[in-house]
């Protein structure tokens, strides 16, 4: 009797854990929705959400809601505003991915690209394209973006070396291999604008970052990298599911861990640097979105890559909208705003339950 009560218990637990990531996503598409729509209309020269979704319907589908607009709103929301909001979107994404990628191949949750230095060695690619005059075409449509990579994988691969070597135990030989990786990429950073000359001012928005500087043809530039990095790491869900039990447990599962590893972690700073190419330095996004995301479903990486993605485009665009309306501040201090208080809190609850 008391199984047969028991076993209907357990289904209609299992089910509605099931049911959960499909109204987290329905959440999420709903609150991203929201806040493009809001990011668009909202400024210094408000525009009625009305106005604002007849501009895009008609702009993207051909559309007529019937509702009226001026030239000027045109410009405004599809010239100036929606190619920001969309490269808002990407960036958050793509930074919300390679967190939890960074994350599950190091198994550690205070790993992001801002912590590891990865963005921070990205920024430094692209001061160096900025630093050696290159047309800014020519920097838009791919050196930018080669130097900003190499820069990115260059301090990933060097910090997580460095972190091997020792017997300090792997979170804190992380996080200050990651802090001195990151104290050398910021002496090279003032180095190139040091060198910089008229250009220092380009460099300067990388470290403070923000989407002031947004254009549909960085848009388009960055979007396809961040896509195709986040798709083939969503294809390697099961790698990152694997490292999770850890290296020896995954290759018993016949995961090729070297492989792997070299793979996730070159997809992950490749849409960190394709971030950063376009948006500049903005810290914590990578570590909040898969954070809250795995608290609500669990550490399933299947899961986890699309609902990051999501909810990181989401915080992205409203951080962006909260920088344009206390006057055009960058976006990576509302980011430090929302994400600094959570990193402590993350790394006083880490330390209550690992030993460093």
């Amino acid at each position: 009797m008391t199984a047969a009560v028991a076993a209907p218990v357990h289904a209609r637990a299992r089910s509605s854990l099931a049911r959960r990531p499909l109204a987290l996503a329905l959440v999420g598409l709903a609150a991203l929705a929201l806040a493009l729509v809001a990011g668009v209309a909202a400024g210094s020269v408000a525009i009625p959400p009305g106005e604002t979704i007849a501009v895009l319907a008609h702009r993207l589908f051909g559309l007529d809601l019937g509702i009226p607009w001026t030239s000027a709103e045109d410009t405004i929301v599809w010239d100036l505003r929606f190619p920001r909001v969309l490269t808002a979107m990407t960036v958050g994404a793509g930074l919300a991915v390679a967190g939890a990628t960074f994350q599950g191949v190091l198994r550690n949750p205070l790993a992001d690209p801002y912590v590891l230095g990865t963005a921070s060695g990205a920024a430094l690619g692209a001061a160096v394209a900025v630093v050696l005059h290159v047309p800014a075409l020519i920097l838009d449509f791919g050196l930018l973006h080669a130097l900003a990579f190499a820069g990115a994988l260059g301090a990933v691969w060097l910090v997580y070396r460095l972190s091997r070597v020792g017997g300090h135990g792997q979170m804190t030989s992380l996080l200050l291999t990651g802090y001195a990786v990151g104290s050398l990429l910021a002496a090279g950073l003032s180095m190139a604008m040091f060198m910089s000359g008229a250009q220092l001012r380009v460099i300067f928005s990388y470290l403070l970052g923000g989407f002031e500087a947004a254009s549909w043809v960085r848009f388009a530039t960055a979007l396809p990298l961040i896509a195709i990095a986040s798709g083939l790491i969503a294809i390697r869900a099961r790698s990152l599911n694997g490292f999770l039990l850890g290296e020896e447990a995954a290759s018993h599962l016949g995961i090729d861990v070297r492989r792997e590893r070299a793979i996730l972690m070159g997809l992950a700073s490749l849409a960190t640097a394709a971030s950063v190419a376009v948006s500049g330095l903005i810290g914590f996004v990578g570590l909040v979105a898969p954070h809250v995301v795995r608290l609500a479903v669990g550490p399933n990486a299947r899961l986890v890559v699309p609902l990051a993605a999501l909810f990181g485009a989401t915080l992205m665009v409203a951080a962006d909208l909260a920088a344009r309306l206390l006057g055009e501040i960058p976006v990576g201090v509302v980011t430090a705003v929302i994400g600094a208080p959570f990193f402590l809190a993350l790394l006083r609850r880490t330390r209550a339950g690992y030993e460093l």
